[in-house]
């Protein structure tokens, strides 16, 4: 057992690049990990850098120097988020008190509906209606407490909110200014014989750059097509659920089917089951089908494609581990891993059982 287990160990571990790719790997999860509420500045920062690089390197066409370059695609970024904070998010909080105040009536509505299941469906009990509607009942209660438990930790947020308002900018102006001597700094720690994990490196580094602005563009064109045609079928809380279909596409195939639950639900309580509930579903099926037929292999023609079963798993274990940024970026990861995978060594038996 102990001769298997080292000509295995030789094979795949005598290289020392292997060696190193290993603890780098080991230790950058760990620290992910270990200070994921304490880095999430730092790892939002890295996202925007990377969706504004490709706007700097496109500006370097009309523009000789980098600094005057990233300055533009700064102011930019800076009145994108001052019209996102005083403009989108008065309008969008202004729907999130309307739809709490609704949110009683769509409840009664919801029980007048259960109540009829008995005399329309023989084989539906009384009992079995006022349990599900008892359900209902205290998971609304659970929401409300919820809700409470956050109003009542508003201060908390909103100074964590203005702190990362000020160190979020600051950060992306100097990853993009600076990326060279980062980059520069960050490498000094590596030995100079790094071939695999320079390979590892350039690849992940082109394919989380064209991921994170594939993504921000489809969550844009997302949102937009859906804010239009809602606004226009005169769908109630147009920008909320739009922005909330558009957010939808950051998870793969399990977002698309969560998010149109709201979707549905708000039009049958704005509409019943009429002509405008069965034009707005159509056209929402019809956004998602060019989402996922048109939008998508457009934007990531260039990202590694990964099997739906590969991504789920991804989007599931990193989820698990980090949350928001694990889910955001487990296409990402699950192509690291792939990649690491692909380029791993390994020795043929035969010159396996020459070394040892």
């Amino acid at each position: 057992m102990l001769d298997v287990f080292n000509r295995w160990f030789q094979r795949h571990f005598s290289d020392p690049q292997v060696i190193f790719l290993v603890v780098f790997l080991v230790l950058s999860f760990s620290i992910v990990i270990l200070f994921n509420d304490t880095l999430a500045p730092v790892f939002a920062s890295i996202v925007i850098a990377y969706l504004l690089e490709g706007l700097v390197i496109l500006s370097r066409q009309w523009v000789k120097t980098r600094f005057i370059s990233v300055l533009f695609v700064f102011i930019g970024f800076m009145t994108a988020l001052l019209l996102t904070l005083f403009v989108v998010t008065p309008l969008l909080w202004e729907q999130i008190t309307d739809l709490i105040k609704d949110t009683p009536k769509y409840i009664e509505q919801g029980r007048q509906l259960i109540l009829q299941l008995p005399t329309n469906y023989s084989f539906i009990s009384e009992d079995s209606v006022l349990e599900i509607f008892s359900l209902i009942q205290d998971q609304v209660s659970l929401m409300g407490k919820h809700v409470l438990s956050l109003s009542l930790s508003s201060i908390q947020s909103s100074i964590t909110i203005m702190i990362y308002l000020i160190l979020v900018p600051m950060l992306v102006f100097f990853f993009l200014k600076d990326k060279d001597k980062i980059l520069k700094w960050f490498m000094g720690f590596f030995p100079r014989d790094t071939q695999l994990s320079t390979q590892v490196w350039e690849e992940m580094d082109q394919q989380i750059g064209n991921y994170v602005r594939g993504k921000f563009w489809e969550i844009t064109i997302v949102t937009s097509a859906c804010f239009i045609t809602f606004t226009f079928l005169g769908l109630k809380y147009a920008l909320l659920i739009s922005i909330l279909v558009g957010l939808s596409v950051v998870i793969p195939y399990i977002g698309a089917t969560l998010v149109t639950i709201p979707v549905a639900l708000i039009a049958f309580f704005q509409w019943g089951w009429n002509s405008d509930f069965a034009w707005l579903m159509v056209a929402y099926g019809i956004i998602q089908a060019l989402d996922g037929n048109v939008i998508v292999p457009l934007l990531f023609s260039e990202v590694v494609n990964l099997h739906p079963v590969a991504i789920i798993v991804a989007i599931l274990f990193f989820g698990g581990l980090w949350g928001f940024w694990g889910v955001f970026f487990a296409i990402p990861l699950g192509t690291l891993v792939n990649s690491v995978i692909t380029v791993w060594p390994s020795i043929p038996h035969a010159e396996a059982d020459e070394t040892s």
